[in-house]
């Protein structure tokens, strides 16, 4: 419970100052709305209500503020009218039907999950050949720092071009921009934790002439096992957002970075906003997956999991 309790303490703050935020946001809109219904509205004409802010207008027209929690395009939609859309695209549509989050989810997840296989399989073996090799340690980490320089943005349309050109569309061309994002966390932590073990345990190796292979299999891959889970939870996010990322600039007609596109070209921001939220529960369920996975895994290792 005492875990608990900070976690819903932010939760409801963020809530508080979205709901705060919605009334002069969308004020200007529900005046000029309200005034074409036949409501009362001071001022009374659009250009003497430009002139002032969202929150001074809302406390000349208190009678509006409800309104502004319901308005139909809103530019900031209120929690509940995110929830319901949520609720309406999750459980009242099926499946398969190409307005459900659940199956643009699975659009998104499916190039994600081979993005960060690719990526982690790629980041574990650049660390251990980084920390066994100067020379890789010298040239492919400096490169593996300065590739996380290149705005993905600019990046990620240039490979999905680039591929559709050579005939490669679909789910690789997004696994790709996802292994970008996810490879670097894996690399930088991996790396730290196959260093980790200090020099009395390296000695201790090097008295018993052990060989490099039983060194790796027996202490520095075990002690990078908290090192790589941390990783592995920064990575798998950062794939989702590389798919998301991918899925924006091409024009894609499904998976979340698609609703998204949608939403903003036909002027439907509850749309943008339920599949925002939906990335993001996506995102904290896959990290709270490896979360279990690192917590059942340390514990069968005598490891107390961070």
């Amino acid at each position: 419970m005492r875990s608990v309790l900070p976690v819903l303490s932010v939760v409801a703050a963020i809530l508080g100052f979205w709901l705060l935020c919605v009334v002069p946001m969308n004020m200007h809109l529900v005046a000029d709305q309200a005034q074409r219904d036949g409501l009362v509205v001071t001022p009374d004409t659009p250009v003497a209500r430009q002139d002032l802010g969202g929150v001074a207008l809302a406390l000349k027209n208190t009678h509006l503020i409800p309104l502004t929690y319901e308005f139909k395009r809103p530019r900031l939609p209120s929690p509940q009218q995110v929830g319901r859309e949520m609720y309406a695209t999750i459980i009242d549509k099926k499946i398969t039907s190409k307005r459900s989050l659940v199956y643009h989810g699975w659009v998104t997840l499916a190039p994600t999950l081979l993005g960060f296989l690719i990526g982690t399989s790629l980041g574990i073996l650049l660390a251990v050949g980084i920390v066994y090799s100067r020379v890789m340690d010298r040239s492919v980490m400096p490169w593996a720092i300065v590739s996380q320089t290149i705005p993905i943005l600019a990046l990620a349309p240039m490979i999905i071009v680039v591929l559709g050109s050579m005939g490669i569309q679909g789910l690789f061309p997004k696994s790709i921009i996802a292994a970008y994002l996810s490879f670097f966390p894996v690399v930088v932590g991996m790396v730290k934790g196959l260093r980790s073990p200090d020099g009395m345990q390296l000695d201790l190796l090097r008295t018993y002439n052990a060989s490099k292979a039983q060194g790796f299999w027996s202490l520095r891959l075990p002690a990078s096992a908290p090192y790589l889970f941390a990783s592995l939870k920064i990575g798998i996010s950062a794939s989702l957002v590389g798919t998301i990322v991918a899925e924006l600039p091409t024009g894609a007609r499904a998976g979340f970075g698609a609703r998204m596109l949608v939403g903003d070209q036909y002027g439907q921001p509850l749309v943008s906003w339920a599949a925002l939220f939906a990335a993001a529960l996506t995102a904290a369920a896959l990290v709270g997956i490896f979360s279990l996975i690192e917590r059942v895994t340390l514990k069968r290792m005598g490891m107390a999991a961070a």
